[in-house]
């Protein structure tokens, strides 16, 4: 094992195990939050609304995310945001406890006539988007916190094996343990989650050295002005010729997954008939599509290409989203999802590294979120999108059909980006991005 790890550094492991800790908490919430709102409220809207408040921050909050992280120390930002992270979570908790009464039972949703709890439905709304905003916050400050961990060759091998880990214990560990405390009792998962935060930041907290953004080498004053700084970052990632392209078609293909995705937990409850077990086993496919993707990704990468190993996650995403939406035995979404993660994973270590490697440090927080801005920021309008689609279909056709329209929508639309964009992202393209830098 230390062979196999050698060059990465003390300092990588602790960011490693807090990662490992956080996103087992979030593993477990995982089954926890949409069980949760399916047992609050059972319009596709509405489900779909939480979606959209959960990933609404990415648009609204990452720029200004990027110019935080370029002025303060990143590690106190990752501490600071984990522990605001896990006492909201804390709260979500709590309330659920009080109103656990008036909840109806997790094994009879899909068949029982559910009237929306109003006040809960508002606390979930509330505490996601404030959880959402903490979460921005600290990815931006962890992505930019690695390159001063590791040297720049070791970034595609440790963000490989960072998002393997992750995915371990996020997808594979993480949701059959929440499926087993959520059958113990619904709040539970989120007191756990709180405490995984807490134990997260505490990890970070310890991490020697300062991870303060560099100065800008080109000035000696460097700018305090918001909206210079904001600028600055979005004009440098708006004249990058790879960039940018790269950043509009991560926007769309993660709004077209989002739209897919919106009313998910309905589609898994009534049309693939899982229960709470069966559909964290369901998240297991991911699991196991994360870990590989996370050992083999750069070696997929040097062998095919970087250009035709984003062309491939592209196709065959397009292709497994149309046939998510036409089966019905949950076993073969497990297969599609394995597929899917494991191409998702090897597009996040080939961009993410290259990001980290041509991005200059005095700038890397504005620009990666400026690139999340359009990566991420289409996500909660996809999910709307989504939703409505659903709704709008249950007028003309069946629920089953109208809870498939996305996926078929979606992956149809995912296959015309691709004949688009694989004339973008070629590996000439990208080799000669590295070489500028």
């Amino acid at each position: 094992m230390k062979q196999r790890v050698a060059g990465l550094g003390k300092r990588y492991y602790r960011l490693f195990s807090s990662a490992i800790v956080s996103n087992l908490g979030d593993g477990i919430t995982m089954v926890a939050y949409p069980w949760l709102a399916s047992a609050v409220t059972r319009s596709p809207i509405l489900i779909a609304l939480i979606a959209v408040v959960t990933r609404l921050p990415w648009l609204l909050f990452s720029l200004p995310a990027g110019v935080i992280t370029d002025r303060l120390d990143r590690k106190k930002l990752i501490v600071s945001m984990d522990v605001l992270r896990g006492i909201f979570t804390l709260g979500v908790g709590v309330l659920v406890l009080a109103q656990q009464d008036q909840l109806p039972a997790l094994d009879e949703l899909a068949t029982t006539a559910i009237e929306t709890n109003y006040v809960l439905y508002g606390v979930l709304l509330i505490a996601t988007f404030a959880t959402g905003c903490a979460e921005v916050l600290r990815d931006n400050s962890a992505q930019t916190v690695l390159p001063s961990i590791v040297e720049k060759s070791q970034l595609e091998k440790a963000n490989g094996r960072l998002w393997s880990a992750e995915s371990v214990v996020n997808t594979f560990i993480g949701p059959p343990l929440g499926s087993f405390i959520i059958g113990i009792a619904i709040f539970l998962p989120f007191f756990v989650n709180a405490g995984t935060f807490f134990v997260a930041a505490a990890l970070i907290a310890t991490l020697s050295g300062s991870f303060a953004a560099k100065a800008n080498p080109l000035s000696s004053n460097q700018q305090k002005n918001w909206r210079i700084e904001l600028k600055e970052g979005l004009s440098w990632l708006w004249r990058h010729q790879l960039l940018r392209p790269l950043a509009i078609i991560l926007g769309l293909i993660n709004g077209l997954a989002a739209m897919s995705a919106a009313a998910y937990i309905l589609f898994a409850q009534e049309i693939l008939k899982t229960s709470v077990l069966e559909f964290a086993i369901l998240g297991t496919g991911g699991a196991f599509g994360g870990i590989l993707g996370g050992v083999v990704a750069h070696k997929i990468s040097a062998k095919l290409g970087t250009g035709p190993s984003l062309g491939s996650t592209m196709l065959v995403g397009g292709v497994l989203m149309v046939a998510t939406g036409l089966v019905s035995e949950w076993i073969l979404v497990w297969i599609f999802t394995f597929i899917t993660t494991l191409l998702a994973v090897l597009w996040n270590v080939i961009t993410v590294s290259l990001r980290q490697q041509i991005i200059p440090d005095h700038l890397l927080g504005r620009v990666n979120s400026a690139y999340r801005f359009f990566g991420w920021g289409m996500m909660p309008i996809g999910s709307i999108v989504g939703g409505t689609v659903i709704a709008i279909a249950e007028l003309f056709i069946s629920r089953e059909w109208a809870l498939r329209s996305p996926f078929l929508i979606g992956g149809l639309l995912s296959l015309i980006l691709f004949g688009f964009a694989r004339r973008i992202l070629t590996t000439e393209r990208i080799e000669a991005a590295k070489a500028i830098n």
